[in-house]
Protein backbone atom coordinates (compact mmCIF):
# COMPACT_ATOMS: atom_id res chain seq x y z
CA UNK A 1 0.00 0.00 0.00
CA UNK A 2 1.04 3.73 -0.54
CA UNK A 3 0.55 6.33 1.71
CA UNK A 4 -0.59 9.45 -0.41
CA UNK A 5 -2.76 12.80 0.03
CA UNK A 6 -6.53 12.19 -0.69
CA UNK A 7 -6.30 14.49 -3.38
CA UNK A 8 -3.38 12.70 -5.28
CA UNK A 9 -5.83 9.33 -4.69
CA UNK A 10 -8.67 11.07 -6.57
CA UNK A 11 -6.77 12.17 -9.45
CA UNK A 12 -5.41 8.57 -10.12
CA UNK A 13 -8.66 7.40 -9.39
CA UNK A 14 -10.20 10.10 -12.51
CA UNK A 15 -6.88 8.38 -14.97
CA UNK A 16 -8.27 4.97 -14.61
CA UNK A 17 -11.84 6.28 -14.78
CA UNK A 18 -10.94 7.65 -18.04
CA UNK A 19 -11.53 11.04 -16.86
CA UNK A 20 -9.17 13.04 -17.93
CA UNK A 21 -9.95 16.44 -19.24
CA UNK A 22 -11.30 19.27 -16.67
CA UNK A 23 -12.72 22.94 -17.05
CA UNK A 24 -12.34 25.16 -14.15
CA UNK A 25 -10.91 27.98 -12.01
CA UNK A 26 -8.33 27.53 -8.99
CA UNK A 27 -8.97 28.94 -5.55
CA UNK A 28 -7.75 28.83 -2.22
CA UNK A 29 -10.18 26.14 -0.80
CA UNK A 30 -9.25 24.09 -4.20
CA UNK A 31 -5.93 24.63 -4.45
CA UNK A 32 -4.59 21.10 -2.86
CA UNK A 33 -6.43 19.71 -5.68
CA UNK A 34 -5.29 21.54 -8.38
CA UNK A 35 -1.52 20.82 -6.90
CA UNK A 36 -2.05 16.92 -7.66
CA UNK A 37 -3.64 17.56 -10.59
CA UNK A 38 -0.05 19.50 -11.28
CA UNK A 39 1.86 16.98 -9.81
CA UNK A 40 -0.09 13.67 -11.73
CA UNK A 41 0.23 15.60 -15.41
CA UNK A 42 -2.37 13.53 -17.14
CA UNK A 43 -5.45 15.55 -16.35
CA UNK A 44 -6.08 18.32 -19.07
CA UNK A 45 -7.31 21.32 -17.48
CA UNK A 46 -8.70 24.30 -19.34
CA UNK A 47 -9.32 27.83 -17.20
CA UNK A 48 -12.43 28.99 -17.66
CA UNK A 49 -13.30 32.94 -17.07
CA UNK A 50 -16.31 32.10 -15.53
CA UNK A 51 -17.24 29.05 -13.13
CA UNK A 52 -20.40 28.55 -14.71
CA UNK A 53 -18.98 28.51 -17.93
CA UNK A 54 -16.54 25.78 -16.75
CA UNK A 55 -19.67 23.77 -16.25
CA UNK A 56 -21.30 24.37 -19.16
CA UNK A 57 -17.39 23.26 -21.14
CA UNK A 58 -17.67 20.14 -19.16
CA UNK A 59 -20.93 19.53 -20.37
CA UNK A 60 -20.33 20.49 -23.91
CA UNK A 61 -17.13 17.79 -23.19
CA UNK A 62 -19.48 15.34 -22.80
CA UNK A 63 -22.10 15.44 -24.72
CA UNK A 64 -19.19 15.36 -27.83
CA UNK A 65 -18.21 11.64 -27.51
CA UNK A 66 -19.64 8.31 -26.93
CA UNK A 67 -18.14 7.72 -23.33
CA UNK A 68 -16.42 11.33 -22.36
CA UNK A 69 -17.24 12.32 -18.82
CA UNK A 70 -16.28 16.33 -18.46
CA UNK A 71 -15.20 17.61 -15.27
CA UNK A 72 -15.73 20.69 -13.71
CA UNK A 73 -13.46 22.04 -10.94
CA UNK A 74 -14.26 25.23 -8.48
CA UNK A 75 -13.34 26.78 -5.16
CA UNK A 76 -15.70 26.99 -2.01
CA UNK A 77 -18.73 28.90 -1.63
CA UNK A 78 -19.63 30.88 -5.01
CA UNK A 79 -17.95 28.37 -7.35
CA UNK A 80 -19.91 25.73 -6.64
CA UNK A 81 -23.40 28.43 -6.64
CA UNK A 82 -22.27 29.41 -9.95
CA UNK A 83 -22.25 25.55 -11.01
CA UNK A 84 -25.86 24.85 -10.22
CA UNK A 85 -27.22 25.91 -13.63
CA UNK A 86 -24.37 23.70 -15.32
CA UNK A 87 -25.47 20.58 -12.98
CA UNK A 88 -29.33 21.67 -13.85
CA UNK A 89 -28.18 21.82 -17.84
CA UNK A 90 -26.74 18.47 -17.73
CA UNK A 91 -28.91 16.51 -15.13
CA UNK A 92 -32.24 17.89 -17.54
CA UNK A 93 -30.32 16.21 -20.75
CA UNK A 94 -29.15 13.24 -18.74
CA UNK A 95 -25.05 14.14 -19.40
CA UNK A 96 -23.02 13.10 -16.42
CA UNK A 97 -20.47 15.45 -15.67
CA UNK A 98 -18.18 15.25 -12.85
CA UNK A 99 -18.34 18.48 -10.33
CA UNK A 100 -15.77 19.14 -7.91
CA UNK A 101 -15.78 22.22 -5.11
CA UNK A 102 -13.47 22.93 -2.54
CA UNK A 103 -14.78 23.15 1.11
CA UNK A 104 -13.89 25.36 4.55
CA UNK A 105 -12.15 22.69 7.16
CA UNK A 106 -14.45 20.64 8.23
CA UNK A 107 -14.43 21.55 11.94
CA UNK A 108 -15.23 25.34 10.43
CA UNK A 109 -18.63 23.75 8.13
CA UNK A 110 -21.04 25.56 10.87
CA UNK A 111 -19.44 28.61 11.84
CA UNK A 112 -20.26 30.23 9.11
CA UNK A 113 -16.76 30.38 7.72
CA UNK A 114 -15.85 32.44 5.00
CA UNK A 115 -17.32 31.45 1.44
CA UNK A 116 -18.47 28.00 3.30
CA UNK A 117 -21.85 27.21 1.85
CA UNK A 118 -23.58 23.35 2.33
CA UNK A 119 -23.19 22.99 -1.60
CA UNK A 120 -24.06 19.57 -1.31
CA UNK A 121 -27.64 20.54 -0.20
CA UNK A 122 -28.38 23.01 -2.65
CA UNK A 123 -26.89 20.63 -5.66
CA UNK A 124 -28.60 17.82 -4.06
CA UNK A 125 -32.06 18.17 -6.11
CA UNK A 126 -29.99 18.37 -9.60
CA UNK A 127 -27.63 15.42 -9.23
CA UNK A 128 -27.35 12.17 -8.67
CA UNK A 129 -25.31 12.27 -5.72
CA UNK A 130 -24.10 15.62 -3.96
CA UNK A 131 -21.80 14.75 -1.32
CA UNK A 132 -19.53 16.71 1.29
CA UNK A 133 -16.54 14.01 2.44
CA UNK A 134 -16.14 14.25 6.00
CA UNK A 135 -13.87 11.56 6.73
CA UNK A 136 -10.47 11.48 4.46
CA UNK A 137 -10.67 7.60 3.93
CA UNK A 138 -14.14 8.01 2.00
CA UNK A 139 -12.80 10.16 -0.80
CA UNK A 140 -11.51 6.93 -3.09
CA UNK A 141 -15.14 5.55 -2.17
CA UNK A 142 -16.57 8.58 -3.29
CA UNK A 143 -14.91 9.50 -6.39
CA UNK A 144 -15.90 5.15 -6.92
CA UNK A 145 -19.63 5.66 -6.41
CA UNK A 146 -19.64 8.62 -7.90
CA UNK A 147 -18.43 7.11 -11.55
CA UNK A 148 -20.45 4.01 -10.97
CA UNK A 149 -23.57 6.35 -11.09
CA UNK A 150 -22.64 8.38 -13.62
CA UNK A 151 -22.84 5.75 -16.24
CA UNK A 152 -25.62 3.57 -14.53
CA UNK A 153 -29.35 4.35 -15.94
CA UNK A 154 -30.36 7.08 -16.51
CA UNK A 155 -26.70 9.51 -16.99
CA UNK A 156 -26.36 12.61 -14.82
CA UNK A 157 -24.18 15.11 -12.88
CA UNK A 158 -22.50 13.77 -9.51
CA UNK A 159 -20.74 16.81 -7.10
CA UNK A 160 -17.95 16.26 -4.78
CA UNK A 161 -17.33 18.28 -2.41
CA UNK A 162 -13.56 18.58 -0.50
CA UNK A 163 -13.08 20.03 2.87
CA UNK A 164 -9.39 21.47 2.31
CA UNK A 165 -8.49 19.37 5.48
CA UNK A 166 -9.63 16.58 3.81
CA UNK A 167 -8.06 17.24 0.75
CA UNK A 168 -4.32 18.20 3.13
CA UNK A 169 -4.98 14.41 5.07
CA UNK A 170 -2.80 11.34 4.03
CA UNK A 171 -4.35 7.81 3.23
CA UNK A 172 -3.45 4.35 2.11
CA UNK A 173 -4.25 4.18 -1.42
CA UNK A 174 -3.21 1.34 -3.82
CA UNK A 175 -4.72 2.48 -6.94
CA UNK A 176 -3.04 -0.61 -9.13
CA UNK A 177 -5.70 -3.04 -7.68
CA UNK A 178 -8.84 -0.14 -7.97
CA UNK A 179 -11.44 -0.90 -9.96
CA UNK A 180 -14.77 0.88 -11.49
CA UNK A 181 -17.77 -0.18 -10.08
CA UNK A 182 -20.25 -3.25 -12.24
CA UNK A 183 -22.47 -0.64 -14.08
CA UNK A 184 -26.03 -0.94 -13.49
CA UNK A 185 -28.34 -0.95 -16.85
CA UNK A 186 -31.76 -2.86 -17.38
CA UNK A 187 -31.89 -5.02 -20.48
CA UNK A 188 -35.32 -5.63 -22.66
CA UNK A 189 -35.72 -9.09 -22.55
CA UNK A 190 -36.88 -11.33 -25.93
CA UNK A 191 -40.40 -11.69 -24.40
CA UNK A 192 -40.43 -8.07 -24.05
CA UNK A 193 -39.34 -7.41 -27.67
CA UNK A 194 -41.54 -9.90 -29.26
CA UNK A 195 -44.45 -7.93 -27.73
CA UNK A 196 -43.27 -4.55 -28.42
CA UNK A 197 -42.66 -6.30 -32.45
CA UNK A 198 -46.05 -7.43 -32.33
CA UNK A 199 -48.00 -4.16 -31.27
CA UNK A 200 -46.04 -2.64 -34.17
CA UNK A 201 -46.91 -5.12 -37.10
CA UNK A 202 -50.40 -4.90 -35.70
CA UNK A 203 -50.36 -1.47 -37.20
CA UNK A 204 -50.71 -0.12 -40.50
CA UNK A 205 -48.96 3.52 -39.90
CA UNK A 206 -46.16 2.54 -37.11
CA UNK A 207 -43.53 5.28 -36.60
CA UNK A 208 -40.37 5.24 -33.87
CA UNK A 209 -39.55 8.18 -32.10
CA UNK A 210 -35.87 8.48 -31.25
CA UNK A 211 -34.58 10.32 -28.22
CA UNK A 212 -31.21 11.02 -26.69
CA UNK A 213 -31.50 8.13 -25.04
CA UNK A 214 -30.27 6.13 -28.19
CA UNK A 215 -27.71 8.80 -28.65
CA UNK A 216 -26.80 8.39 -25.12
CA UNK A 217 -26.51 4.11 -25.59
CA UNK A 218 -24.56 4.47 -28.59
CA UNK A 219 -26.80 2.88 -30.50
CA UNK A 220 -27.92 5.14 -33.51
CA UNK A 221 -26.30 2.10 -35.85
CA UNK A 222 -28.89 -0.07 -34.20
CA UNK A 223 -31.97 2.40 -34.52
CA UNK A 224 -31.18 2.17 -38.34
CA UNK A 225 -30.90 -1.31 -38.72
CA UNK A 226 -34.09 -1.74 -37.13
CA UNK A 227 -35.88 0.57 -38.86
CA UNK A 228 -34.40 -0.49 -41.99
CA UNK A 229 -35.46 -4.60 -40.96
CA UNK A 230 -39.09 -3.32 -40.16
CA UNK A 231 -39.17 -0.63 -43.00
CA UNK A 232 -40.92 2.03 -40.56
CA UNK A 233 -39.96 5.79 -40.63
CA UNK A 234 -37.95 7.25 -37.80
CA UNK A 235 -38.69 10.86 -35.88
CA UNK A 236 -35.81 12.35 -33.67
CA UNK A 237 -36.39 14.31 -31.42
CA UNK A 238 -34.37 17.52 -30.44
CA UNK A 239 -32.25 15.64 -28.09
CA UNK A 240 -32.23 12.23 -30.43
CA UNK A 241 -31.82 14.96 -33.62
CA UNK A 242 -28.79 12.83 -35.98
CA UNK A 243 -30.03 9.54 -34.27
CA UNK A 244 -30.47 9.04 -37.80
CA UNK A 245 -29.52 10.82 -40.73
CA UNK A 246 -31.97 13.21 -42.18
CA UNK A 247 -31.01 12.18 -45.63
CA UNK A 248 -31.80 8.66 -44.58
CA UNK A 249 -34.55 7.68 -47.08
CA UNK A 250 -36.62 6.53 -42.97
CA UNK A 251 -35.87 9.93 -41.50
CA UNK A 252 -39.20 11.51 -41.48
CA UNK A 253 -38.72 14.85 -39.64
CA UNK A 254 -39.13 16.36 -36.36
CA UNK A 255 -42.67 16.74 -34.32
CA UNK A 256 -43.50 19.09 -32.36
CA UNK A 257 -44.79 22.52 -31.40
CA UNK A 258 -41.31 24.91 -32.06
CA UNK A 259 -38.35 22.49 -33.44
CA UNK A 260 -40.23 20.82 -35.74
CA UNK A 261 -40.60 20.12 -39.49
CA UNK A 262 -44.32 20.18 -41.02
CA UNK A 263 -44.00 16.86 -42.59
CA UNK A 264 -42.98 15.67 -39.36
CA UNK A 265 -45.79 16.50 -37.86
CA UNK A 266 -48.10 15.74 -40.29
CA UNK A 267 -46.64 12.14 -40.71
CA UNK A 268 -47.05 12.03 -36.80
CA UNK A 269 -50.89 12.99 -37.40
CA UNK A 270 -51.30 10.67 -40.14
CA UNK A 271 -49.84 7.44 -38.00
CA UNK A 272 -51.64 5.32 -35.74
CA UNK A 273 -48.58 3.63 -33.84
CA UNK A 274 -45.52 5.24 -32.26
CA UNK A 275 -42.66 3.73 -30.30
CA UNK A 276 -41.09 5.70 -28.37
CA UNK A 277 -37.32 4.76 -27.68
CA UNK A 278 -35.05 6.71 -25.02
CA UNK A 279 -37.51 10.04 -24.99
CA UNK A 280 -39.43 11.90 -22.58
CA UNK A 281 -42.23 13.01 -24.75
CA UNK A 282 -41.56 16.62 -23.32
CA UNK A 283 -44.50 18.80 -23.66
CA UNK A 284 -42.79 20.58 -26.82
CA UNK A 285 -42.43 17.35 -28.84
CA UNK A 286 -46.53 16.68 -27.81
CA UNK A 287 -47.92 19.67 -27.42
CA UNK A 288 -51.39 18.67 -26.02
CA UNK A 289 -51.44 15.01 -25.26
CA UNK A 290 -55.34 14.58 -26.54
CA UNK A 291 -54.29 15.75 -30.11
CA UNK A 292 -51.12 13.57 -30.11
CA UNK A 293 -52.24 10.45 -28.56
CA UNK A 294 -55.80 10.14 -30.30
CA UNK A 295 -56.19 7.56 -32.36
CA UNK A 296 -52.23 5.49 -31.77
CA UNK A 297 -51.10 2.57 -30.14
CA UNK A 298 -48.01 3.62 -27.93
CA UNK A 299 -45.32 1.55 -26.77
CA UNK A 300 -42.75 3.17 -24.59
CA UNK A 301 -39.15 2.24 -23.72
CA UNK A 302 -36.88 4.02 -21.49
CA UNK A 303 -33.55 3.20 -19.16
CA UNK A 304 -35.70 5.11 -16.00
CA UNK A 305 -39.18 3.29 -14.35
CA UNK A 306 -39.97 6.49 -13.56
CA UNK A 307 -40.64 7.75 -16.91
CA UNK A 308 -42.83 5.15 -18.11
CA UNK A 309 -46.20 6.82 -17.55
CA UNK A 310 -44.60 9.91 -16.05
CA UNK A 311 -46.42 12.03 -19.02
CA UNK A 312 -49.41 9.54 -20.47
CA UNK A 313 -49.58 6.04 -20.30
CA UNK A 314 -48.26 3.68 -22.85
CA UNK A 315 -49.92 0.54 -24.04
CA UNK A 316 -46.70 -1.10 -23.35
CA UNK A 317 -43.63 -0.15 -21.10
CA UNK A 318 -40.61 -1.27 -21.03
CA UNK A 319 -37.35 -0.22 -18.70
CA UNK A 320 -34.29 -1.20 -20.70
CA UNK A 321 -31.12 0.65 -22.15
CA UNK A 322 -31.93 1.84 -25.65
CA UNK A 323 -29.30 -0.30 -26.75
CA UNK A 324 -30.42 -3.49 -24.94
CA UNK A 325 -34.14 -3.27 -26.12
CA UNK A 326 -32.64 -1.97 -30.04
CA UNK A 327 -30.46 -5.56 -29.96
CA UNK A 328 -33.40 -7.62 -28.65
CA UNK A 329 -35.76 -5.83 -31.24
CA UNK A 330 -33.45 -6.40 -33.80
CA UNK A 331 -33.00 -10.42 -33.51
CA UNK A 332 -36.65 -10.97 -33.21
CA UNK A 333 -37.27 -8.63 -36.48
CA UNK A 334 -34.68 -10.61 -38.21
CA UNK A 335 -36.38 -14.11 -37.44
CA UNK A 336 -39.46 -12.87 -38.44
CA UNK A 337 -38.31 -11.66 -41.54
CA UNK A 338 -36.48 -14.55 -42.65
CA UNK A 339 -39.69 -16.45 -42.04
CA UNK A 340 -41.16 -13.58 -44.46
CA UNK A 341 -43.64 -12.60 -41.12
CA UNK A 342 -43.05 -8.89 -41.06
CA UNK A 343 -45.71 -6.49 -43.11
CA UNK A 344 -45.04 -4.17 -45.30
CA UNK A 345 -44.34 -0.78 -44.88
CA UNK A 346 -42.97 0.90 -48.18
CA UNK A 347 -46.62 2.62 -49.24
CA UNK A 348 -46.71 4.16 -45.69
CA UNK A 349 -42.76 5.24 -45.57
CA UNK A 350 -43.74 6.48 -49.39
CA UNK A 351 -46.38 8.55 -47.90
CA UNK A 352 -44.15 10.17 -45.32
CA UNK A 353 -41.08 10.10 -47.60
CA UNK A 354 -43.87 12.33 -50.31
CA UNK A 355 -44.38 14.97 -47.64
CA UNK A 356 -41.10 15.47 -46.61
CA UNK A 357 -40.69 16.81 -50.14
CA UNK A 358 -43.36 18.68 -50.23
CA UNK A 359 -44.28 20.38 -46.68
CA UNK A 360 -41.37 23.29 -46.56
CA UNK A 361 -41.44 26.28 -45.06
CA UNK A 362 -39.63 29.12 -47.63
CA UNK A 363 -36.03 30.13 -46.39
CA UNK A 364 -34.85 31.67 -49.89
CA UNK A 365 -35.25 35.72 -49.07
CA UNK A 366 -33.69 38.43 -50.50
CA UNK A 367 -34.81 41.14 -47.81
CA UNK A 368 -32.54 43.45 -46.31
CA UNK A 369 -31.91 43.55 -43.46
CA UNK A 370 -31.62 39.92 -43.11
CA UNK A 371 -34.51 37.45 -42.80
CA UNK A 372 -33.32 34.68 -40.49
CA UNK A 373 -34.50 31.57 -42.72
CA UNK A 374 -31.62 32.50 -45.39
CA UNK A 375 -28.78 32.11 -43.00
CA UNK A 376 -29.99 28.71 -42.25
CA UNK A 377 -30.05 27.97 -46.13
CA UNK A 378 -26.52 29.45 -46.65
CA UNK A 379 -25.63 27.46 -43.41
CA UNK A 380 -27.02 24.37 -45.51
CA UNK A 381 -24.65 25.28 -48.51
CA UNK A 382 -21.42 26.31 -46.48
CA UNK A 383 -21.46 23.25 -43.54
CA UNK A 384 -20.90 19.64 -44.72
CA UNK A 385 -22.79 16.59 -43.64
CA UNK A 386 -19.47 16.19 -40.79
CA UNK A 387 -20.39 19.58 -39.34
CA UNK A 388 -21.31 19.60 -35.72
CA UNK A 389 -24.00 22.10 -34.34
CA UNK A 390 -23.98 23.37 -30.43
CA UNK A 391 -27.07 25.89 -29.53
CA UNK A 392 -29.11 26.50 -26.77
CA UNK A 393 -32.81 27.89 -26.07
CA UNK A 394 -33.83 30.91 -28.58
CA UNK A 395 -35.60 31.77 -31.46
CA UNK A 396 -32.33 31.26 -33.21
CA UNK A 397 -32.66 27.42 -31.89
CA UNK A 398 -36.31 26.95 -33.09
CA UNK A 399 -35.48 28.54 -36.73
CA UNK A 400 -32.55 26.40 -36.91
CA UNK A 401 -34.09 23.17 -36.05
CA UNK A 402 -36.60 23.82 -38.43
CA UNK A 403 -34.38 24.88 -41.42
CA UNK A 404 -30.22 22.87 -40.81
CA UNK A 405 -29.58 19.29 -41.42
CA UNK A 406 -28.02 17.00 -39.11
CA UNK A 407 -25.91 13.72 -40.45
CA UNK A 408 -25.25 11.50 -37.75
CA UNK A 409 -25.19 11.40 -33.65
CA UNK A 410 -23.84 13.67 -31.49
CA UNK A 411 -23.40 16.28 -34.31
CA UNK A 412 -26.34 18.35 -32.88
CA UNK A 413 -25.25 19.28 -29.08
CA UNK A 414 -27.66 21.23 -27.83
CA UNK A 415 -28.87 22.38 -23.96
CA UNK A 416 -33.04 20.51 -24.46
CA UNK A 417 -34.76 20.66 -21.32
CA UNK A 418 -33.21 23.53 -19.65
CA UNK A 419 -31.87 25.98 -22.44
CA UNK A 420 -29.49 28.65 -20.08
CA UNK A 421 -29.03 31.11 -22.22
CA UNK A 422 -24.98 31.10 -22.18
CA UNK A 423 -24.85 27.95 -22.99
CA UNK A 424 -23.88 27.69 -26.02
CA UNK A 425 -20.24 29.57 -25.82
CA UNK A 426 -18.87 27.45 -23.46
CA UNK A 427 -20.32 24.12 -24.50
CA UNK A 428 -19.18 25.00 -27.64
CA UNK A 429 -15.63 24.58 -26.31
CA UNK A 430 -15.92 21.87 -24.32
CA UNK A 431 -17.02 20.49 -27.78
CA UNK A 432 -13.84 21.37 -29.28
CA UNK A 433 -11.58 19.62 -27.06
CA UNK A 434 -13.64 16.41 -27.25
CA UNK A 435 -13.52 16.57 -30.75
CA UNK A 436 -9.77 18.22 -32.33
CA UNK A 437 -9.57 18.84 -35.44
CA UNK A 438 -13.47 18.68 -36.70
CA UNK A 439 -15.67 21.44 -37.94
CA UNK A 440 -17.78 22.80 -34.90
CA UNK A 441 -20.09 25.26 -35.49
CA UNK A 442 -22.04 27.37 -32.55
CA UNK A 443 -25.48 29.35 -33.02
CA UNK A 444 -26.67 32.21 -31.12
CA UNK A 445 -28.89 34.97 -30.98
CA UNK A 446 -27.65 38.24 -29.51
CA UNK A 447 -28.46 37.36 -26.52
CA UNK A 448 -27.32 34.15 -25.14
CA UNK A 449 -24.14 34.82 -26.88
CA UNK A 450 -23.82 38.26 -24.56
CA UNK A 451 -24.16 35.93 -21.56
CA UNK A 452 -21.03 34.14 -21.45
CA UNK A 453 -19.16 36.44 -24.18
CA UNK A 454 -16.06 36.38 -21.83
CA UNK A 455 -15.35 32.95 -22.61
CA UNK A 456 -14.14 33.63 -25.76
CA UNK A 457 -11.00 34.80 -24.63
CA UNK A 458 -10.82 31.21 -22.99
CA UNK A 459 -10.80 29.91 -26.78
CA UNK A 460 -7.84 32.45 -28.13
CA UNK A 461 -5.91 31.69 -24.84
CA UNK A 462 -6.32 27.58 -25.39
CA UNK A 463 -6.66 27.53 -29.53
CA UNK A 464 -10.01 26.27 -29.39
CA UNK A 465 -10.90 27.02 -32.91
CA UNK A 466 -14.90 27.01 -34.23
CA UNK A 467 -17.34 29.36 -35.65
CA UNK A 468 -20.15 31.02 -33.97
CA UNK A 469 -22.78 32.68 -36.07
CA UNK A 470 -24.66 35.16 -34.44
CA UNK A 471 -27.77 36.43 -35.47
CA UNK A 472 -28.45 39.49 -34.00
CA UNK A 473 -31.95 41.26 -33.92
CA UNK A 474 -31.25 43.44 -31.20
CA UNK A 475 -34.07 41.85 -29.81
CA UNK A 476 -34.68 38.97 -26.71
CA UNK A 477 -37.17 37.25 -29.76
CA UNK A 478 -38.35 34.47 -28.38
CA UNK A 479 -39.59 36.19 -25.13
CA UNK A 480 -40.79 39.30 -27.54
CA UNK A 481 -42.99 36.35 -30.00
CA UNK A 482 -44.50 35.32 -26.83
CA UNK A 483 -45.12 38.50 -25.19
CA UNK A 484 -47.99 38.89 -28.38
CA UNK A 485 -50.41 36.92 -26.65
CA UNK A 486 -50.28 39.60 -23.79
CA UNK A 487 -50.39 42.12 -26.63
CA UNK A 488 -47.48 43.84 -25.13
CA UNK A 489 -43.96 43.96 -25.70
CA UNK A 490 -41.88 44.58 -22.16
CA UNK A 491 -38.09 45.28 -21.53
CA UNK A 492 -37.15 42.77 -24.25
CA UNK A 493 -35.17 45.72 -26.90
CA UNK A 494 -31.84 45.44 -26.71
CA UNK A 495 -31.46 48.47 -29.63
CA UNK A 496 -29.54 51.48 -28.49
CA UNK A 497 -27.51 54.25 -30.61
CA UNK A 498 -23.65 52.60 -29.14
CA UNK A 499 -21.41 55.93 -28.29
CA UNK A 500 -18.38 54.08 -29.59
CA UNK A 501 -19.29 52.80 -33.24
CA UNK A 502 -20.24 55.62 -35.47
CA UNK A 503 -23.31 55.75 -37.60
CA UNK A 504 -23.05 54.38 -41.30
CA UNK A 505 -24.97 55.42 -43.88
CA UNK A 506 -26.66 52.49 -45.41
CA UNK A 507 -25.80 49.90 -42.38
CA UNK A 508 -28.44 47.26 -40.84
CA UNK A 509 -26.18 48.00 -37.77
CA UNK A 510 -27.02 51.47 -36.92
CA UNK A 511 -28.79 51.56 -33.79
CA UNK A 512 -28.54 47.60 -32.69
CA UNK A 513 -26.45 48.72 -29.55
CA UNK A 514 -23.14 46.08 -28.82
CA UNK A 515 -20.66 45.63 -31.19
CA UNK A 516 -20.08 41.76 -30.80
CA UNK A 517 -16.79 42.63 -33.42
CA UNK A 518 -15.06 44.72 -31.11
CA UNK A 519 -15.99 42.37 -28.30
CA UNK A 520 -14.83 39.57 -29.79
CA UNK A 521 -11.47 41.17 -31.53
CA UNK A 522 -10.62 42.20 -27.92
CA UNK A 523 -11.27 39.17 -26.61
CA UNK A 524 -8.53 38.11 -29.05
CA UNK A 525 -10.60 36.06 -31.58
CA UNK A 526 -11.60 37.01 -35.32
CA UNK A 527 -15.03 38.46 -36.22
CA UNK A 528 -17.27 39.27 -39.20
CA UNK A 529 -20.14 41.16 -39.97
CA UNK A 530 -22.64 40.19 -42.69
CA UNK A 531 -25.05 42.40 -43.78
CA UNK A 532 -26.69 41.26 -46.83
CA UNK A 533 -28.05 38.18 -47.90
CA UNK A 534 -25.35 37.54 -51.12
CA UNK A 535 -22.78 37.77 -48.99
CA UNK A 536 -23.31 35.13 -46.13
CA UNK A 537 -21.87 32.13 -48.20
CA UNK A 538 -18.55 34.21 -49.12
CA UNK A 539 -18.32 35.09 -44.85
CA UNK A 540 -18.97 31.94 -44.02
CA UNK A 541 -15.98 30.84 -46.25
CA UNK A 542 -14.02 33.35 -44.88
CA UNK A 543 -14.68 32.77 -41.41
CA UNK A 544 -13.19 28.78 -42.14
CA UNK A 545 -9.65 30.44 -43.35
CA UNK A 546 -9.59 32.55 -40.41
CA UNK A 547 -10.30 29.81 -38.26
CA UNK A 548 -7.62 27.67 -39.78
CA UNK A 549 -5.36 30.19 -39.66
CA UNK A 550 -4.82 31.78 -36.47
CA UNK A 551 -6.93 28.80 -34.35
CA UNK A 552 -8.95 31.11 -32.28
CA UNK A 553 -12.52 31.00 -32.60
CA UNK A 554 -14.27 33.22 -35.25
CA UNK A 555 -17.61 34.80 -34.71
CA UNK A 556 -19.76 35.43 -37.81
CA UNK A 557 -22.33 38.17 -37.22
CA UNK A 558 -25.38 39.11 -39.27
CA UNK A 559 -28.12 41.54 -38.56
CA UNK A 560 -31.25 40.17 -38.99
CA UNK A 561 -34.30 42.26 -39.44
CA UNK A 562 -35.93 43.46 -35.78
CA UNK A 563 -38.56 41.06 -36.00
CA UNK A 564 -39.48 37.69 -36.92
CA UNK A 565 -42.28 35.64 -36.26
CA UNK A 566 -41.10 31.90 -36.31
CA UNK A 567 -43.74 29.06 -36.75
CA UNK A 568 -44.81 27.41 -33.69
CA UNK A 569 -48.21 26.75 -31.96
CA UNK A 570 -49.86 24.83 -29.32
CA UNK A 571 -50.86 22.04 -30.48
CA UNK A 572 -48.89 20.33 -33.23
CA UNK A 573 -52.02 20.25 -35.51
CA UNK A 574 -51.76 24.17 -35.15
CA UNK A 575 -48.72 25.71 -35.52
CA UNK A 576 -49.06 29.16 -37.46
CA UNK A 577 -46.92 29.70 -40.05
CA UNK A 578 -46.37 33.11 -39.89
CA UNK A 579 -43.73 33.46 -43.12
CA UNK A 580 -44.46 32.29 -46.50
CA UNK A 581 -44.19 28.51 -47.34
CA UNK A 582 -42.02 27.13 -50.10
CA UNK A 583 -44.55 26.81 -53.38
CA UNK A 584 -41.56 25.72 -55.58
CA UNK A 585 -37.96 24.55 -55.55
CA UNK A 586 -36.30 27.83 -55.45
CA UNK A 587 -38.00 28.47 -52.67
CA UNK A 588 -36.73 25.91 -49.71
CA UNK A 589 -33.57 24.99 -52.06
CA UNK A 590 -31.70 23.37 -49.81
CA UNK A 591 -34.53 21.36 -47.98
CA UNK A 592 -33.12 17.63 -48.00
CA UNK A 593 -36.00 16.78 -50.46
CA UNK A 594 -36.55 19.36 -53.22
CA UNK A 595 -40.09 19.95 -53.41
CA UNK A 596 -42.28 17.82 -55.11
CA UNK A 597 -39.01 15.60 -55.86
CA UNK A 598 -40.03 12.33 -54.88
Amino acid sequence: MTRMRTVDAAVLILEKEGATEAFGLPGAAINPFYSAMRAHGGIRHTLARHVEGASHMADGYTRAADGNIGICIGTSGPAGTDMITGLYAAQADSVPILCITGQAPVAKLHKEDFQAVGIDAIAKPLTKMAMTVLEPAQVPGAFQQAFQLMRSGRPGPVLIDLPIDVQMAEIEFDIDTYEPLPLAKPAATRAQAAKALDLLTASERPLIVAGGGIINAAASDRLVELAELLGVPVVPTLMGWGAIADDHPLAAGMVGLQTSHRYGNESLLASDFVMGIGNRWANRHTGGIDTYTKGRTFVHIDIEPTQIGRVFAPDYGIVSDAAAALDAMIAVARERATAGALPDYSAWAGDCRARKATLHRKTHFDNVPIKPQRVYEEMNRAFGPDTTYVTTIGLSQIAGAQMLHVFGPRKWINAGQAGPLGWTGPAALGVVRGKPGETVVALSGDYDFQFMIEELAVGAQHKLPYIHVVVNNSYLGLIRQSQRGFEMEAHVSLAFDNINTPHVEGSSANGYGVDHVKVAEGLGCKAIRVERPDDLGAAFAEAGALMAEHQVPVVVEVILERITNISMGVEIDGVNEFEELAMSPDDAPTAILSLAKV
